[in-house]
């Protein structure tokens, strides 16, 4: 009991307020801040940019679909095909956020299982579809988004932590969470370890977007946002517990899997922009 007192002993409620029938869990706040950050963010950036208004009013409700269609179906159909796509009560659940009962009744839940990779690549869809239905250049739209990416991927993790999931390994390092509604081990913060890189990243991005203005359109700052979020999410799956069964036989995780082609697609990126610039000089 002594040596439990070293470590950090995790165990929030899931719900932050209620209101009336309403009840709001952080798990949706972290979600809705990280997007309303975002939003202001990219709208300062337009701004400075001298794109109007009217072209930016539409680009916050492709995100939030992106992004929660992209990152629902890329957990059910990586992380758990066996439940989701083998019967009609998984693609149901799939699709609405409810969870079916043995006796046919539902009881709603909110989308139990979102994955990054899934958001990212959902994300890239839908601002592929603004950019051809405004005619704004996909490559600022891009590296616009990139530099506010960092706020909403730190909120993401922050309710990840809140949820008590994605845990860590056991470890016994002084900083170690026990996450008491999972078990009594002493783990990594792992949701702790990806939110605070992802603030660090938003404030790279936002001081080098200050320094270069120039490279905003050439997609350097979507790749190096890839690259930057991708190559440190392979890492830090290290510390992390498998998420699925199946895990456990592969030499690397399905995160890390998942975070090799967006890690080269970033570099890509980098690369395409220095050359594009070393070009046009």
């Amino acid at each position: 009991m002594k040596e439990l007192l070293l470590y950090i002993l995790w165990n929030p409620s899931l719900e932050a307020f209620s209101l009336g029938p309403l009840t709001f869990r952080w798990y949706s706040l972290c979600w809705l801040i990280g997007l309303a950050i975002a939003y202001f963010v990219v709208k300062r950036l337009y701004k400075e940019q001298k794109i109007k208004d009217e072209l930016f009013d539409p680009l916050f409700i492709y995100c939030f679909l992106g992004i929660l269609i992209g990152a629902r179906l890329g957990h059910c159909i990586f992380y758990q095909p066996d439940y989701f796509l083998t019967s009609f009560k998984g693609f149901v659940e799939m699709l609405l956020p409810i969870h079916i009962m043995q006796d046919g009744s539902w009881k709603m839940t909110g989308y139990a299982g979102l994955a990054s990779h899934g958001g990212t690549a959902g994300l890239m869809l839908a601002l592929w579809i603004y950019s051809r239905r405004t005619k704004v250049s996909l490559w600022t739209v891009l590296d616009n988004i990139a530099i506010a990416t960092g706020t909403t991927a730190c909120f993401i993790r922050l309710g990840n932590l809140m949820n008590s999931e994605i845990i860590g390994k056991a470890t016994d390092v002084p900083w170690a969470f026990i996450f008491e509604r999972v078990d009594t081990l002493p783990r990594h913060p792992g949701q702790l370890y990806e939110a605070i890189a992802y603030a660090v990243l938003f404030f790279i991005m936002w001081a080098l977007h200050k320094k270069w203005p120039e490279k905003i359109g050439t997609g350097w700052y979507f790749g190096f946002c890839l690259a930057y979020i991708f190559t440190f999410r392979f890492f830090i799956e290290y510390t992390k517990e498998v998420q699925e069964a199946f895990e456990a036989s592969l030499p690397i995780d399905m995160g890390q899997i998942l975070s090799i082609p967006f890690i080269i697609a970033g570099v890509y990126c980098m690369i395409r922009a220095r050359k594009k610039a070393a070009s046009e000089v």
